[in-house]
């Protein structure tokens, strides 16, 4: 059985960023399931953490079956399902506007809420709660600010995520309709659960009854996956196999050390060209 490396050799929990760490669209990066099921023999938790909303934990279990990795609903956090579950411990049975996608509507619908859309019933609606939509128009952006200005409606985001990344180049992601809601309404949302916030990584680190010591992060992106790991104090993996390059993580190491206005936690704790790399080489 292959030897972790020695920064790693002592965690017990491993999360995982998607797009760019296991896979890339609809492809399988080399060798990641072959990976995971390593880590797993060695009895080492798996779990994954994404920022997008539009798409439910079942999908993510049948898409990841598609690639050879068994997984569970439950070893999903997404934006969407970390959102919902906060909400749920706000206010139980809630009326919820949503600017987003299936994958948060049907998280909330699962836990008892009510999606509205009427929108004569603004005054009577609990959250406003924004992700990424891809059919978002000035009607929805009127309706969501007319909750928050008129009624009683508390604002919340799924991620501040400005773009997306797609199989050719980048679109809008979901912080351009969070900043529309901002801009119309000139509040800030009380609370965005995805990355680069640590909150969703210190639930599952509390859902899982690890300390941050055990665990660790393989992600692709520094404004998110690693400064969300370093936030909540866990081993920041940087995986060269998506977003982030070598020459972004030298730049960055640059600005730090010449003291310019950066964030010095973006930086990670260890990089690497590929998952295989975290085990010793025989």
């Amino acid at each position: 059985m292959p030897e972790l490396i020695d920064k790693l050799k002592y965690i017990k929990l491993a999360i995982f960023d998607l797009d760019g760490v296991v896979y890339r669209g609809d492809k399988l990066i080399p060798n990641a399931e072959k990976i995971i099921k390593e880590l797993k023999r060695k009895s080492i938790e798996i779990v994954y953490n994404t920022n997008n909303s539009t798409i439910t934990r079942q999908s993510y279990v049948e898409r990841l079956k598609q690639f050879g990795i068994t997984s569970n609903l439950s070893d999903f956090y997404t934006s969407a399902s970390i959102t919902s579950a906060e909400i749920t411990r706000i206010k139980t049975n809630a009326k919820i506007y949503v600017i987003g996608e299936t994958g948060l509507r049907d998280e909330l619908k699962s836990l008892g809420h009510t999606i509205e859309t009427n929108p004569t019933i603004y005054k009577d609606i609990d959250f406003v709660i924004v992700g990424l939509d891809r059919d978002f128009s000035y009607d929805k952006l009127a309706f969501a600010q007319r909750c928050i200005l008129e009624g009683d409606a508390q604002f919340y985001a799924t991620n501040l995520d400005f773009t997306l990344p797609v199989a050719i180049g980048l679109k809008p992601g979901a912080g351009v309709m969070v900043n529309a809601v901002t801009t119309c309404t000139d509040k800030k949302p009380i609370r965005i659960f995805g990355k680069p916030e640590p909150f969703g990584i210190k639930l599952i680190l509390k859902d899982r009854k690890f300390s941050p010591e055990e665990a660790c992060i393989f992600g692709d992106r520094l404004n998110t996956d690693i400064l969300a790991g370093n936030r909540a104090g866990i081993i920041s993996v940087a995986v060269l196999t998506g977003v982030s390059t070598k020459k972004m993580i030298n730049d960055l190491k640059k600005k730090v050390k010449e003291k310019l206005d950066v964030d010095v936690k973006m930086l990670p704790d260890l990089v690497i060209n590929k998952l295989d790399d975290i085990f010793k080489r025989a």
